[in-house]
């Protein structure tokens, strides 16, 4: 029979395997971040091989995306770049027409933010047959020479239903 008290063992916390995991936390993070480096993208869009749909043009709306952002709906350029004035653009061409497919023809050179805000801002309208246009790879292109023809339809692609 021992009387006498038990000392109780000092809890210690080992921080040898603590530190082994924030350093391989840190090491995942820093293999799996992408950093922001816009120069060193470079792509070149957009061309489409395919069949060419006829040069019809059903009653569309146009929206055009220049190079610079600008925005042109129907062959009539929108006062500024705000998504708002891009919307009330539409509702205008649209009038009292419903179920109009749009087409919009974006620039090789245009921000993809600016296709995703003319895609907002047919959506906030309502519309939703939504159809892109690319022309057709030239035999031998120039060298630097990209973007959209504006054409009567012949190279256009048909609208597509939904988002």
């Amino acid at each position: 029979m021992n009387l006498r008290p038990q000392r109780k063992q000092q809890v210690e916390i080992n921080l040898t395997p603590l530190i082994d995991v924030v350093f391989l936390l840190l090491i995942f993070f820093m293999v799996s971040t992408t950093f922001k480096d816009e120069a060193r993208l470079r792509v070149q869009l957009p061309e489409a091989q395919g069949e060419e749909v006829q040069a019809q043009e059903p009653e569309q709306i146009r929206i055009v995306i220049d190079r610079a952002g600008s925005y042109w709906v129907d062959d009539q350029r929108v006062v500024d770049r705000r998504p708002i004035t891009l919307a009330r653009a539409l509702r205008g061409a649209l009038g009292e027409r419903k179920d109009v497919p749009v087409l919009i023809q974006a620039d090789a050179n245009a921000t993809h933010q600016s296709v995703m805000t003319a895609l907002d801002a047919a959506a906030e309208v309502g519309l939703v047959q939504i159809g892109f246009s690319a022309s057709r790879p030239q035999e031998n292109p120039m060298e630097g020479t990209s973007g959209i023809q504006m054409s009567n339809g012949a190279d256009q692609a048909a609208p597509r239903r939904g988002r």
